[in-house]
């Protein structure tokens, strides 16, 4: 009878700590005393709906159950491809196809929370993104738009990179991706190249023609002032004259119908002068 007593003291002895460890877990699951704020993440306290005045970072942190709770928020580098339609200086529309890069301020998530709550990119970024798109946008000519992109993208970063780091964003990066207009625009613009093209094709051949019709008019000229020298000289100069027409000899006499050969000129006085 005693061996059968120490036996049944020794289970309850055993079944105390194993109850004592089971209430355990039933307590931490059911009331769940734990946060844990991950990677990328800033934890949020919210004590019977009063937000706490910093951020949490990552780890795990100890709450009291049932009054307060961690809302985590990410603040890892979110990247979004997105479309838009807006319309330019000369009211034409475009489609812009755009890439931004940002994050929420680690430091001020709770502020971010306490504000706005946990969708601020729906409430705060895309209205600021939107508007400031159609305001630089709408400053350019459709054709200017597109040889001036990377100038319109910088003052759209800029503009947002201001805007929105007082609203706990920071955005690092901002790049349009395309910029399409309606087929009859596109159309428009390429029937306009073409004609500049071709005007600047007819300009240069025109310039050429008058450069060259400079040229031999130089050249003209040039021709004209030399034989009127050579003229005014051989005018003054009958040895001159004579001098030319031997130059210009092939050699044969002047055959007359008596059947006499005699020079053309008097070689004579020529040789003489000489």
């Amino acid at each position: 009878m005693a061996l059968y007593d120490n036996k049944e003291g020794f289970n309850k002895n055993l079944a105390t700590p194993t109850l004592i460890t089971a209430l355990l877990v039933l307590f931490i699951v059911i009331c769940n005393p734990i946060a844990i704020v991950g990677v990328g993440e800033r934890g949020v306290k919210v004590t019977l709906g009063k937000v706490s005045p910093e951020s949490y970072g990552e780890g795990i942190h100890l709450i009291t159950p049932f009054i307060s709770k961690i809302k985590n928020m990410d603040v890892k580098t979110q990247k979004r491809f997105i479309e838009t339609s807006v319309y330019t200086k000369d009211i034409q529309q475009a489609k812009i196809s755009y890439v931004i890069n940002y994050n929420l301020q680690p430091d001020n998530a709770h502020k971010m929370y306490r504000q706005v709550g946990m969708n601020y990119e729906d409430t705060i970024l895309m209205p600021v993104v939107e508007g400031t798109i159609k305001d630089v946008i709408g400053k350019w000519n459709a054709q200017d738009l597109v040889a001036n992109r990377e100038i319109a993208t910088r003052e759209i970063l800029q503009k947002l990179q201001s805007h929105l780091v007082d609203n706990y964003i920071n955005v690092t990066d901002f790049q349009m991706t395309a910029i399409n207009y309606s087929d009859v625009f596109e159309r428009a613009i390429e029937s306009k190249v073409t004609a500049q093209q071709e005007a600047l094709k007819a300009k240069n051949k025109t310039v050429q023609i008058e450069e060259e019709a400079k040229q031999k008019l130089i050249s003209a000229e040039a021709e004209a002032k030399s034989m009127s020298i050579r003229a005014n000289a051989l005018t003054k100069n009958k040895a001159l004259v004579e001098y030319e027409a031997v130059q210009k000899w092939d050699g044969k006499l002047p055959e007359y119908m008596m059947g006499n050969s005699i020079p053309f000129i008097n070689l004579t006085s020529v040789a003489s002068k000489r």
